[in-house]
């Protein structure tokens, strides 16, 4: 698809909506994390240059449609004045007199921060009433949460529709990656596949069998395809009820050429804790008291040659219990790899969701890949091959 940036649009005097993914973690009514904050900085900046008037809409929590003081952005727009480092005011609502007011008193060079979309049940609802009292707010409008682009919300798909639209700086990134990550990949493309549960990534399993090359599938699911393939795995987490399903996948990957990669040897406990009395024993060779509970040194190093002899790679979920030493050392070493491969020029990376972006920065390896989203179900959804509304609003 194609999508407008903010290089082709005039900007100069107009009043330029921007959709921003600030919902950052607060302690205390302090902002924890300010990574998301710090991401949205270079659309601002490259608004106020080219003489636009920035007003920033955001969503916070999960209010449903009320007004509740402990999801007010008003807490988040200390740490965003702080990264922006220049003047910018908050406004205490989004639509209505309030709103209007601040936007039209808005001198050259300042920046407007509105209260919580989500504080009106017209945005989620998407209702034409909440469309319209955003859009008069503004002249253009600019999209930079690809974390909110699942959502066809009146602050997204919504005003994209009502006014002259294109990407942000960071909307165009993460654009940029997936497309060359799955939209049009170099090849050899490997994904790795991790977390708990199949039930949870089933979508996502049936559409990457039929792109990829490689799929590697690790974490707790992985067990759930050793019974698939009347593998004993112990007191493993494993969906027994879905091995079945697990068997189609894997008949489906033959039938699409994918080859799907499961643990050879796994490190096995009998108690889930930090330093765990440990074993690693071949993947077929679970003790019946015993647990899975990460890949074994064998799998990493096989994990590590598919990923030299590929050129593209997603990852989505740790390849074994990575929270707790010594059961992050599959993860460590297959992110390790990855990431030098990626230094050396000759993988393009990217990585998406929560759990996975908390692995790679635990196994130092985060800053050399090539892209990190932290879109979360907004990534999970483009991976599994649906439609999102947010970035569709914008296809020209």
């Amino acid at each position: 698809m194609a999508w407008k940036t903010l290089d082709e649009m005039d900007l100069n005097g107009k009043t330029v909506l921007v959709r921003v993914d600030i919902n950052v973690p607060l302690e205390n009514g302090q902002v924890t994390d300010t990574t998301r904050i710090e991401k949205i900085v270079p659309t601002i900046t490259s608004i106020l240059d080219k003489g636009g008037k920035p007003v920033l809409l955001a969503h916070f929590d999960r209010p449903k449609g009320k007004v509740v003081p402990a999801m007010s952005l008003s807490q988040v727009f200390p740490a965003l004045a702080e990264c922006l480092g220049r003047p910018i005011r908050f406004v205490n609502d989004c639509i209505g007199p309030v709103a209007e007011a601040a936007v039209a008193a808005q001198e050259a060079g300042e920046t407007l921060l509105l209260e919580n979309t989500r504080f009106h049940a017209g945005e989620e609802k998407n209702t034409p009433e909440m469309i319209a009292a955003l859009a008069k707010l503004g002249d253009v409008f600019v999209n930079d949460a690809f974390s909110a682009a699942h959502r066809a919300h009146a602050s997204t798909s919504g005003l994209a529709a009502a006014l002259p639209a294109c990407a942000g700086r960071q909307m165009e990134a993460e654009l940029q990656a997936l497309d060359a990550s799955l939209g049009h990949p170099k090849r050899p493309l490997a994904a790795v596949v991790g977390g708990a549960k199949v039930s949870t990534k089933l979508e996502l399993l049936s559409n990457l069998v039929a792109k990829v090359d490689h799929l590697i599938i690790g974490g707790g699911m992985a067990n759930t395809f050793l019974v698939a393939q009347g593998v004993e795995v112990g007191n493993s987490l494993a969906e027994r009820e879905m091995a079945p399903t697990a068997a189609a996948i894997l008949a489906r990957a033959k039938e699409a050429g994918c080859t799907i990669h499961l643990p050879v040897d796994v490190v096995v406990a009998r108690e889930f804790k930090a330093n765990a009395a440990h074993d690693v024993v071949p993947a077929l060779a679970c003790p019946a008291d015993a647990m899975i509970l990460d890949a074994g040194p064998k799998t990493a190093e096989a994990i590590a040659k598919v990923f030299a002899e590929c050129r593209t790679l997603i990852w989505n979920g740790p390849l074994g219990a990575f929270e707790i030493e010594p059961f992050d050392a599959a993860t460590n070493a297959a992110a390790k790899a990855a990431a030098d491969l990626t230094k050396s020029g000759q993988l393009i990376s990217v990585a998406g969701g929560g759990d996975t972006v908390a692995a790679l920065n635990k196994a130092g390896a985060a800053t050399d890949f090539t892209y990190i989203s932290t879109a979360g179900g907004a990534f999970l959804e483009w991976m599994e091959g649906k439609p999102l509304p947010g970035v569709d609003a914008l296809d020209q």
